[in-house]
């Protein structure tokens, strides 16, 4: 840097000698010439003053002060040297109008003041004490880039102090204003930044990943970012830094996940989504591996059985005391009126399946056979024989300092889960390995349990990110098979929760949690229609954005793509949904179409249903087909045709049995 520094000031330090001997050789306008000596000298001095301290100068306005500095002398040079000639006709036709030496004075000057101001926005606060700044004459027509050069010079020079105000100087200036934004980049803002987040103090280390945050706004600027190294500075504080600094990182991180999707791969490479996890699983999810034992013959999916029935009678009063703790710790949003405890049917099972998986690992070991617990044949578990000595402790992944997080303050806790949410949730769009990671880590579980007991905002984001988790299973069946199985702890605990927010059908997160519902559909058996009723009671809603997820999510299930079509189109009428449908088609504005396709497909695939025959379907279909609005998707027309062909065949015949 300093050398390349000294190499821009070597010519504009010539030229400024040379103007100083040629006004030395002036022969007319000697007076003006002299004027230009003393500036061009005056700029020499300051100008080798900047060279001596090159490794100080901070490069981007260095370059443009010098640049119009070099420019300057170059026509000064020019101006004087016409003041050399001797005789009549060069003197005649070396006319040099005043105006033009007052200009060139008045840029001299200018260039004076740049290079005074470039000397002291270098020279670090602690040695310039109190001395205002001011704006340089080149910042005439741009104020804010000047403020921006001053805030990252003090970014480069400056205290700890200094540089985190500098940081939250920055933050505004990204806030108001998306240009600035670029121009902080542009500038040289982003290396700066990256090292306050390593070394700073913590307010320091806030302001700064907070700024890396709002410049990611912009996809070009996010490649920048990358390229300067913030992926591994991320995950390097994710790892080790305080909980405060991890949690602005985290929405950072978000951030940049969101305008620039291409870097979702490159946080994954540097393990950022497994210190998200640990983040999101701290706290929540709670290993009990030295008490809940369960035999051979016992599988994960009775147990969680035996625990929706509250057989909870034959766990420990050690088990007891440790729900009654995660009770106490975050109030569940529903009150005391849930239909099951989520964290103790996770949690149960969680250990119990760690138990089984050590059991047959160990077949022959005799301690174990003696502590096994037995079925009592009815699908409940008793347990004879309880190892008492258990530990608890929360679930973290390896690499992860987890040394001071228990006494970190609620709000601090409950920020950092939010922002681990919300950054999985943005990583998690329409990538298929990040969300094989996030499954196959206990997140799902997470996010059950975050969705139902977290603070607002952490169960919105929980929610958003198994919305997103679900698209992509939704259109990849190998993470679906593996993640969504149905007998799944994982996959029972989300889905339960998300059936519990769509019953109530009263919170901010039924939109999110109808999706996952919707995109989960070919993962249900035949016999699972427990989802059917409430998406259905929801197209009687007023508002037509819940009307209109829950006729996509309906559709889903009936839709010839889905195995399943015909057990859930029959599911849908038994619920009492064509009446619901009817109404949308003829009056349910931004909703008819939707609500056409998915009565479509129901008359497509149960097309002697007698209901349909008695709600008049035919007629709701033949109007529809007329109506040029609703026929504007080939193949909503095509399925819309095909289901009328199907109930005229099969109407026609049966009609008569309804008289």
């Amino acid at each position: 840097m300093a050398d390349i520094v000294k190499q821009i000031l070597a010519k504009p330090i010539q030229l400024a000698d040379q103007v100083t001997k040629a006004a030395d050789e002036a022969t007319s306008f000697k007076q003006d010439c002299a004027e230009l000596k003393g500036k061009a000298e005056k700029l020499a001095t300051l100008l080798r003053q900047a060279a001596r301290s090159s490794s100080e100068l901070y490069e981007r306005p260095t370059r443009r002060i010098i640049i119009d500095t070099e420019q300057a002398l170059d026509r000064a040079l020019a101006l004087v040297l016409k003041c050399r000639g001797n005789g009549l006709v060069k003197r005649v036709f070396a006319i040099i109008p005043t105006a033009a030496v007052r200009k060139m004075s008045s840029q001299l000057e200018n260039s004076i003041g740049d290079v005074s101001w470039l000397l002291r926005v270098s020279t670090p606060a602690e040695d310039r004490g109190d001395e205002y700044l001011g704006l340089p004459p080149i910042a005439a027509n741009e104020p804010i880039l000047c403020l921006i050069w001053e805030q990252i010079a003090i970014l480069i020079t400056g205290s700890l102090d200094d540089r985190s105000d500098a940081a939250a100087s920055l933050v505004s200036l990204a806030r108001d204003n998306d240009r600035y934004g670029k121009l902080i980049i542009e500038e040289g803002g982003v290396g700066p930044l990256l090292k306050l987040v390593k070394e700073g103090k913590l307010e320091g280390q806030e302001n700064a990943a907070r700024a890396l945050g709002l410049l990611g706004r912009d996809p070009e600027s996010v490649k920048d970012m990358i390229h300067a190294g913030v992926c591994s500075v991320f995950a390097k504080i994710l790892k080790e830094g305080p909980m405060k600094v991890q949690a602005v990182v985290a929405w950072a991180v978000s951030e940049l996940a969101a305008h620039h999707p291409d870097c979702q791969d490159l946080f994954a490479q540097n393990n950022i989504i497994r210190l998200l996890v640990s983040h999101l699983a701290f706290e929540t999810v709670q290993e009990h591996s030295k008490y809940a034992i369960v035999s051979k013959a016992t599988s994960i999916h009775q147990v969680v059985l035996a625990s929706n029935n509250n057989s909870y009678a034959a766990n420990n009063v050690a088990h007891k005391q440790v729900e009654d703790d995660e009770k106490s710790r975050l109030p569940h949003p529903l009150g005391d009126r849930q239909p099951y405890q989520m964290h103790s049917v996770v949690t149960t099972t969680m250990a119990m399946k760690d138990q089984l998986k050590q059991h047959q690992q160990k077949p022959s070991d005799g301690a174990n056979q003696t502590n096994l617990a037995k079925s009592n044949g009815n699908g409940t578990v008793k347990q004879n024989h309880v190892n008492h000595h258990h530990h608890q402790s929360s679930v973290s992944l390896p690499g992860v300092n987890n040394k001071g997080r228990e006494l970190e303050d609620p709000d601090t806790k409950a920020y950092m889960k939010a922002m681990a949410a919300r950054a999985l949730w943005q990583l998690a769009k329409r990538n298929s390995p990040i969300c094989r990671s996030i499954t196959e880590s206990r997140a799902l579980l997470c996010f059950a349990i975050l969705v139902e007991k977290g603070s607002e905002e952490v169960q919105y984001n929980s929610a958003m990110a198994l919305t997103e988790i679900t698209a992509v299973a939704e259109l990849d069946a190998e993470l679906r098979r593996a993640a969504f199985k149905p007998n799944s702890p994982a996959c029972k605990a989300v889905i339960d929760q998300l059936l519990i927010i769509i019953e109530k059908a009263d919170s901010d997160l039924l939109i999110p949690c109808i999706k996952s519902i919707g995109n989960l559909a070919r993962t249900f058996r035949a016999t699972e229609t427990r989802m059917i009723s409430p998406l259905v009671k929801l197209l009687d809603e007023s508002e037509a954005d819940i009307s209109r997820e829950a006729c996509i999510a309906l559709r889903k299930f009936a839709c010839t793509d889905n195995y399943l079509h015909l057990d859930h189109s029959k599911a849908i009428i038994s619920a009492g949904g064509v009446k619901h449908l009817i109404q949308l088609v003829y009056f349910g504005e931004h909703v008819q179409i939707y609500a056409l396709e998915l009565l479509s497909y129901i008359a497509l695939h149960v097309p002697d249903h007698e209901e349909l025959a008695q709600a008049e379907v035919l007629t709701v279909l033949e109007w529809a087909s007329k109506q040029a609005y609703l026929n504007q998707d080939d193949y909503i027309e095509r399925v819309l045709q095909e289901a009328k062909g199907r109930l005229e065949l099969y109407q026609s015949r049966g009609s008569r049995g309804f008289h």
